[in-house]
This record gives C-alpha cells, structure tokens and sequence, in this order.
C-alpha cells in the first residue's frame, strides 16, 4: 500500500537545532543531539500522523554550512532532498552572523517554487532580540512566515505544530489509479510470471491493480501468460497458447473493459487484444499514478526514440533494488531492445532511490524512467523537473516496449488515460 505524505524537511546551519525540532515533533529520540558540529552526517528520516494534516514524513538534514572533508558531498544531498519536500523549514539561530547559507538556501528552495516558513531557534532569552537582525541579513526571509521558538522546551511542540498547519498548504492531491472503472465490468490482469517473480504476493502495481478494481464494484480476472509458448518458432505451440487467451476473453461472456499487461509481453499482448478491447500496462499505470497525472509528458518522450543515432547515451532508471536475474526488463530486454534498433547507442543504468546531478543528467538523449512504484511522488516530480529543466527527454518502461512494437501501439496504450 501506498501512503501519500507531505514531505517537511528541515534545513540550516550546523547546530541550528533542526534535530532538536524534528525530536520534539515525533516527541522521540529520532535524531542524534549534540553540540558537536556535523553529528548529523545524513539526513534522517521519519514518518509520523500530525493531526489537522495526515501523514507525513520528516526529514532532518545535515547543516548546509559544513565545510569538512565530506561537507560538499552532504551539502549536495541537502539541496536533493530539499527538491523532493513539500514545505521547507528553515531552522535559523539568530545569535549567529554570517546568513550567507541561509540565503543560499531561500533562494534555491524559491527557484524550486518551494513552500517555506521560518523557525528563529533560541538559545537563550537575549537571542529574542536578535531575530530582527538575523531576518534582515535574509532578505528573502521577508516573504515567508516566521516564528521564534525554543526547540528544547517541551512547551514549543503545540505552537510549532499549530504554526506548521496554519502555514503550510498541501499540494498532494490524488489521481485515480485507473480511470473510469466501469462497476461489474471486467478486468483482465496479464501476469507473466518468471524467474524474478516473489513466491506468496503479486508485484506492488498488479496489487495496486486488483484492489482498485475490487474496491470500485468491478472485476478483476488475473491470467498468467505463457510468454514461451507466445513467442515459440512452433506454430503449434502458438496456436495453443493464443488459444488459452481468447478462450479467456470469450469465456467472460462480455467484452472486457480493459486489459492491464506486464510491459514486457506487449509484443504478444498488443497483437492477441482484439482492437475495440483497450489495453494499457502496469508500468504505465504506475508512472501516471506517481507522477500525479503527468503521462503525456512521458508519451512526449517516447516520440523522440525514433531520433536516437549511434553514440548517444540512454539511461535507464529503475528505483526498487531487486536482485535482477534472468530477462530482466531493464538489464536485458530495453538493452537488447536498443542495440538491435538502434546501433552504437551507449546504454547506462541507474538503480535504486537516489538520482544523478544535473551536471551529469545532460550528457543523456533519453531517459527510461520504470514505473516509479518504489518511490515517493515527491521524488519523481523533483526527477521531472530537473530534465525538464534540462531539456532531456523522458519516457517510461511501458511506453517504451510499446513503441518498439510501432508507435501506433504506444498510442493505444494510453487511450485509457484519455491521451
């Protein structure tokens, strides 16, 4: 199951108290606290329920002043996960002097269109007069909300939880994970099982998938394709397996209202769906989902694959860190895909939950996102936005395997989606 969360991260400098503030949030030891400089190496992060705004998750940060052997490497992790949060807070000590990192970071999270308010950390009384001065070295400060606050006194947390609902908006709306789910309408869910299939549970999107459809009065009919027998040189063997498949198909009694397949049995599935039957994959299923509605950015990407020529570099994204083993679809099949379409293209990976500076993304003519399921919203729209800002194209593991089978079969592939 998915939760959706807003994300609040808090930033500043080192020893500004941001782990003592997201301490007296969780009312937890979550986070380290102490005097010495940098005891907050990587960001932290928890999840927790704040009344009046639903789940959400923290993230306490290194401090973006640190200057050590490792300070740039996490000063360029701060400014990542300051992409991916919904609301930033900046932690400020007012007694300090120099707010060049600070404004640094106001003017980044402002160029990110991001959410701010301000928290004036004080350490003693006498900082109390202090924050006029500190608001003025900050001259972005001016147009966000601020609040002065004890992060040690257990009597902050209300007010800094009050000021946290009153100023902060959510922008994390939901999109259906299947659109116009017609009720006692079928369903037909194509899963191909193979060598990298878990024993005892469906993949996160295929679930996803069954509970929707269950949940909104409809039917789900799962069907395990003999991808083998699919795409055997026997005719025969063909024969049978497409007989199973239509037999399918007539036994509902009734047309079914849509076909979800695993992405990388397109090439069987796009052929065998008879044509008034819509169709689609998990995949792009996912990536809809997670972006929040944004598919036809995705499908724009996947008109530019025709354009690839040898000696441009494709990189292939995957976020979930399975063992990978067999046709795997992102180590083999994609790959196999590209160099037998597209000769002397130079394929790259990159697995797993953190993405690649921009200094690197530019080098790239596409992007393969997956479908995206193993990570937050947040952290696809931050990945979106840094290639659009770059201007590399972007498409996904579903529109990808369709268009190879012609970029007519992409397009129906999104016709559920209205597209």
């Amino acid at each position: 199951m998915i939760v959706d969360r807003d994300h609040i991260g808090f930033f500043g400098k080192m020893n500004s108290g941001k782990s003592t503030l997201m301490n007296l949030i969780t009312q937890q030891c979550t986070s380290i606290v102490d005097d010495t400089p940098g005891t907050t190496a990587d960001t932290k992060f928890s999840a927790c329920e704040i009344h009046g705004l639903g789940p959400v998750k923290l993230y306490d940060t290194a401090g973006i002043d640190e200057r050590a052997a490792l300070g740039e490497k996490k000063r360029a992790k701060v400014f990542s996960d300051l992409k991916e949060c919904d609301l930033v807070v900046l932690v400020v000590n007012p007694a300090t002097q120099d707010f060049s990192p600070e404004n640094e970071l106001l003017e980044f999270a402002r160029d990110h269109d991001k959410q701010v308010i301000i928290f004036y950390n004080l350490f003693s009384e006498g900082d109390r007069a202090s924050v006029r001065t500190a608001a003025a070295g900050m001259p972005l400060s001016m147009f966000y909300k601020n609040i002065a606050i004890d992060a040690k006194d257990d009597a902050s947390r209300i007010p800094v939880i009050d000021f946290i609902r009153e100023n902060f908006e959510s922008k994390n709306f939901k999109v259906d994970l299947l659109p116009n789910v017609v009720r006692d309408g079928f369903y037909i869910l194509n899963i191909p099982m193979d060598v990298e299939t878990p024993g005892g549970r469906y993949l996160r999107p295929q679930a996803m998938c069954e509970e929707f459809i269950t949940r909104n009065w409809a039917f789900p009919v799962s069907y395990r394709m003999d991808l083998a027998s699919a795409r055997s040189h026997d005719p025969e063997v063909v024969a049978a397996e497409r007989g199973r498949f239509d037999k399918l198909i007539a036994g509902l009694g009734k047309k079914p209202e849509l076909v979800i397949t695993d992405s990388q049995a397109m090439d069987v599935a796009g052929k065998w769906v008879p044509k008034d039957i819509l169709i689609t994959t998990f995949s792009i299923v996912m990536i809809n989902y997670m972006s929040r509605g944004r598919l036809k950015a995705f499908v724009n990407g996947a008109l530019s694959i025709g354009k690839l020529k040898s000696g441009d570099k494709i990189l292939i994204v995957e976020a979930c860190n399975h063992s990978r083993v067999g046709e795997d679809i992102g180590t083999v099949q994609i790959p196999n895909y590209l160099s037998h379409n597209f000769p002397g293209v130079i394929v790259e990976h990159n697995f797993g939950r953190e993405f690649q500076q921009n200094s690197t993304l530019s080098q790239y003519s596409l992007i393969i996102h997956c479908g995206g399921c193993m990570i937050s919203s947040q952290k696809l729209a931050a990945r979106m936005r840094d290639l659009d800002a770059l201007g590399v194209p972007y498409t996904n593991y579903g529109l990808f395997l369709s268009y190879m089978q012609g970029e007519d079969v992409m397009l129906r592939v999104v016709k559920p989606f209205s597209l």
